[in-house]
């Protein structure tokens, strides 16, 4: 799930004074997902673009994360997979939920790249707080024909909705993303569009939770 890259790095060391936080230091100049995002104006000459450069791959949001020591985040997938840089922490550990592996977040100066389509979870056992810089990979849009469009919309109002979609439903998306069957993924508040192969979609196993629509595409 997490892979170690060529890409290091010497760390800076690290003088903010950091609360809970999940900062992003770009900003889209595009499509969320699709197109690559551009420094913000206030992080502009500042440690954490010259780290973000360090990355030379276009990219999509770039946040700092702060983890604040005894806490653990809910278990979850994402559709789009990470880098991720360990800039600050003790007993941090990255959780394979499907494998049930830790991986240790070392501060060695490499970023990691991390399969996020599979079920995970992060957990701070350290007394410091752990700081990293994940970074998006842009989504690929599918260059097939014959794609139908699907849409994805809760079947009533639920308190978790978005814990069940990312654990039943981003799973799915990260692996057709992978396969490059997918195209044109949006969301607007808690409906999913996208568009893929009839052939992809006979493996997305959805509960009474959710109610999906497909369509034909001229």
């Amino acid at each position: 799930m997490l892979q170690r890259t060529d890409y290091k790095i010497k760390l800076p060391k690290i003088t903010d004074d950091f609360d809970n936080m999940k900062t992003s230091i770009n900003q889209p100049i595009g499509n969320f997902f699709y197109d690559p995002w551009e420094i913000k104006p206030e992080y502009k000459g500042t440690v954490w673009e010259r780290l973000l450069k360090t990355l030379p791959i276009e990219h999509g949001e770039a946040r700092v994360i702060v983890m604040q020591p005894g806490t653990t985040y809910m278990s979850h997938a994402d559709i789009d997979n990470r880098w991720h840089l360990n800039l600050q922490g003790e007993q941090s550990y990255l959780l394979d939920l499907e494998h049930l592996d830790m991986h240790l977040l070392e501060q060695n100066g490499y970023w990691y790249y991390m399969d996020a389509g599979k079920k995970h979870s992060a957990s701070n056992f350290g007394s410091i707080p752990r700081v990293q810089l994940v970074v998006r990979e842009l989504l690929k849009n599918s260059p097939l024909e014959n794609l139908i469009q699907v849409t994805i919309k809760p079947t009533t109002a639920q308190f978790d909705y978005r814990y069940k979609f990312d654990n039943i439903v981003s799973p799915w998306l990260n692996r057709v993303n992978t396969n490059n069957c997918l195209k044109d993924f949006s969301f607007e508040k808690d409906t999913v569009k996208f568009k893929t192969v009839i052939t992809e979609l006979s493996s997305l196993k959805l509960t009474k939770d959710f109610k999906i629509a497909v369509d034909s595409v001229s």
